[in-house]
C-alpha cells in the first residue's frame, strides 16, 4: 500500500516536472510580458518534432537532440516575436487570443502535413528504460532523469532573473517601459530575448515529454488547458508560483486517474477550483 502510494507521488512528481518545464514560457508571456500566448504549445509540439526527427532520421543521440529542440523552438520563437508577435502587444487579450490560437491551428495543419496525423515514435537510450530501485522501491529511470532536468533548469531560472543583469532588466522593463527606455535597456530586444527563452523552454519540454506525453498534430490544443491551469494557479510571471502548481496538478491528476479512474480526469480541475478560491491571485500571483 504505501509503496503503491510512493510510486503515484513519484510518478505525479515526474509528471508535474514536464508541466512546469513546458508552461513557465507562458507565465513568462502572460506575467511579465502581459501577453495572452494561447499558441504557447505549439512551441513544445515544435521542440518535439525537432527531436524526433534529429533523432530517427539523422541518428543524433537523444541528448544531443534536446539542446537542439529548445534552440530552434527558440529560434522561431525569437522570429515570429520580431515579426508577429510585439504588434499585438498592446492590442486587446481578444486580438492576442484570435492569433494565437489561430497560429496554432496553423501550425497543426503544418504538422499533419509534413508528419502525417499518427503518433511519433522515440527510442531511448537503454540508460533511461527500466526501473531503478531507491530505498526497496522501483522508481522509472526516465522520470528519475525528468526531475532532474528540471530541478537544474529551475534553479538556473531562478538565478537568470533575481542575480543577472539580464533578468534585472526583464524586472524593470516589465515594471516601467518608459522609465527603462529611459535608463537605456533596450526593452525590444529584452523582450525578443525573454520570449525566445520562453519559447525554448516549451521546445525543450516537447522533446523531453515524447515518451510521457506523446506527440501528434493535436498536441498544442490537447495539453492547453493544463498549461493554462498550471500559470492560473501559480499565478503569471512566478517561477515558485509555477512550479508549485505544476508539482500539486500534476500529483492530483496522477492519483485520481490511479485510484478513481471513473472520474479521475476531473481531479485536476476539482483541485483548480479548490486552489483558486483558496488563492484568487494564484499560489504567489501578485495582489492588486
Amino acid at each position: 500500500m504505501i509503496a503503491s502510494f510512493l510510486g503515484v507521488l513519484f510518478d505525479g512528481l515526474a509528471y508535474g516536472s514536464l508541466l512546469f518545464l513546458i508552461s513557465i514560457g507562458l507565465s513568462v508571456t502572460m506575467g511579465l510580458m502581459n501577453f495572452v500566448n494561447l499558441a504557447h504549445g505549439a512551441f513544445a509540439m515544435l521542440g518535439g518534432y525537432v527531436a524526433v526527427v534529429l533523432m530517427n532520421r539523422a541518428g543524433v543521440p537523444f541528448l544531443a537532440a534536446l539542446p537542439l529542440a529548445f534552440l530552434g523552438a527558440a529560434a522561431v520563437g525569437w522570429g515570429l516575436e520580431r515579426t508577429l508577435y510585439r504588434r499585438l502587444y498592446q492590442a486587446s487579450h481578444l486580438d492576442q487570443v484570435l492569433f494565437s490560437i489561430g497560429l496554432t491551428f496553423m501550425a497543426m495543419a503544418g504538422a499533419t502535413w509534413l508528419f502525417g496525423p499518427g503518433q511519433q515514435p522515440v527510442a531511448l537510450p537503454e540508460w533511461l528504460i527500466g526501473q531503478v530501485q531507491v530505498a526497496g522501491i522501483d522508481l522509472g529511470a526516465y522520470r528519475l532523469f525528468l526531475i532532474g532536468v528540471v530541478v537544474v533548469i529551475t534553479l538556473a531560472l531562478g538565478w537568470l532573473v533575481a542575480r543577472t543583469r539580464f533578468g534585472a532588466q526583464v524586472r524593470a522593463a516589465v515594471d516601467h517601459q518608459q522609465a527603462a527606455r529611459g535608463l537605456g535597456i533596450n526593452v525590444e530586444r529584452v523582450f525578443s530575448l525573454t520570449f525566445a527563452l520562453g519559447s525554448g523552454l516549451a521546445g525543450l519540454g516537447g522533446g523531453l515529454g515524447i515518451d510521457v506525453l506523446g506527440l501528434d498534430p493535436a498536441f498544442p490544443l490537447k495539453y492547453m488547458v493544463y498549461f493554462l491551469l498550471v500559470v492560473a494557479v501559480g499565478g503569471a510571471g512566478s517561477i515558485r508560483g509555477s512550479l508549485l502548481a505544476a508539482i500539486v496538478l500534476g500529483v492530483a491528476d496522477v492519483a485520481g486517474k490511479y485510484y478513481v479512474p471513473a472520474v479521475g480526469a476531473f481531479v485536476i480541475y476539482a483541485m483548480m477550483v479548490v486552489l483558486l478560491v483558496a488563492f484568487p491571485a494564484g499560489l504567489f500571483g501578485r495582489r492588486a
